[in-house]
């Protein structure tokens, strides 16, 4: 039980200080922040790479949850929304995981990603909301795509809302 307290402290902890201090941020500081020493760290995370690995395999699962949590004809234009406004406070993150090369191997957790994503557009489709022609790889592309611009482009609110708005113009 005490194990699997100081993981999710430790995965807290990191999560904050890589968004708060970016690349470079170590493994003492996330140590500092969760309260346990050094050496509890390393036991559950050998290295800064296994570390960022677990936030992301996190992240994803968090994903899909809220998705899965998501219904009816405008879910999917709800979850797009949510994923792309909280890309910027991952985003030291996953630029930490682009760097480190970090080979995630998320297969199964990618997989019930899309799944929960294919849902949300059934259920658009269904309604009405989604053109019946748009196919879950588009979708995937353009949830991946403007997640990438939010996280690199800067983006403020006002153009936030004006890229969504066009993508879901061309969904519709």
């Amino acid at each position: 039980m005490d194990a699997q307290r100081n993981r999710a402290k430790i995965l807290d902890a990191a999560e904050a200080v890589f968004a708060e201090f970016g690349a470079s941020a170590s493994t003492e500081q996330v140590a500092r922040r969760a309260g346990v020493a050094i050496g509890t760290v390393f036991r559950h995370f050998p290295t800064k790479d296994a570390l960022l690995s677990a936030i992301m395999k996190r992240l994803l699962a968090r994903l899909v949850t809220e998705a899965g949590e998501l219904s009816g004809p405008d879910a999917l234009f709800a979850f797009f929304t949510q994923l792309v406004a909280q890309a910027a406070g991952k985003r030291a993150v996953v630029e930490l995981l682009a760097r480190a090369g970090v080979d995630l191997q998320l297969p199964d957790v990618i997989g019930h990603l899309e799944q929960a994503v294919g849902t949300l557009l059934a259920e658009a489709q269904s309604a009405g909301a989604v053109r019946p022609e748009i196919q879950l790889p588009e979708v995937m592309a353009l949830l991946i795509s403007v997640t990438q611009g939010a996280l690199h482009g800067g983006w403020n609110a006002p153009l936030r809302e004006r890229i969504l708005a066009v993508i879901f113009t061309g969904l519709s």
